[in-house]
């Protein structure tokens, strides 16, 4: 309960910009998880080759309906023409399909990021427009209303970046993470393609 309170009260000092960070904070992270939960939702239970040319000659009926690949090769199966040329392109327009969906809100998650410090800066002007003001008002003499803006603008800066660093590294590895998926779904198509 003690820790809370102190967390309350490390809140309240810095100050009206400290909303503004953990809001951007909670939707980051809001983010960042959904993104974690889907990478790991299509690659669950993923079909390899050999398994996609067993659903593509009707052999191989059980698969994950959330995994990526085997949800195009699926897909394709249904819709087949039987024209190599066209497959190929149903193939390749599938898998388009699924392409900004890997990509989806992780140039969100950098943005946000990059927000939090900024938002810091600004818990920064603001806490040091508070400092010269009570400076102005009561001269140096009020030591504890000077340290108030000096401390609320230390911080907003301390918790920006505490919401930054983590969040760029986070950005990073969800973007090498689609990246990842996508080589490999792009392989996986290459190589299908030239079985079909």
């Amino acid at each position: 309960m003690d820790l809370i309170a102190k967390a309350c009260d490390y809140f309240l000092q810095g100050g009206p910009v400290m909303v503004p960070i953990v809001l951007d904070s909670l939707w980051m992270w809001a983010v960042i998880a959904e993104r974690i939960f889907y990478f790991r939702r299509i690659s669950r239970g993923d079909i390899d080759l050999k398994m996609a040319v067993e659903m593509l000659k009707g052999r191989q009926t059980e698969y994950s309906t959330d995994a990526l690949r085997a949800r195009i090769v699926a897909r394709f199966v249904h819709e087949q023409t039987g024209d190599s040329e066209l497959d190929q392109k149903l193939l390749d327009q599938y898998a388009m399909e699924e392409r900004p969906v890997l990509k989806r809100n992780l140039a969100l998650v950098a943005v946000l990021a990059a927000v939090a410090p900024l938002l810091g800066l600004l818990g920064t002007v603001t806490g040091m427009m508070n400092t010269f003001n009570v400076i102005a008002v009561f001269g140096t003499g009020n030591a504890r209303g000077m340290a108030s803006g000096i401390s609320e603008a230390l911080i907003t800066t301390q918790c920006g970046l505490l919401v930054a660093i983590p969040g760029l590294f986070m950005s990073a590895f969800l973007s090498r993470r689609a990246d990842r998926i996508e080589n490999g779904l792009n392989e996986f198509l290459m190589t299908l393609k030239r079985i079909i």
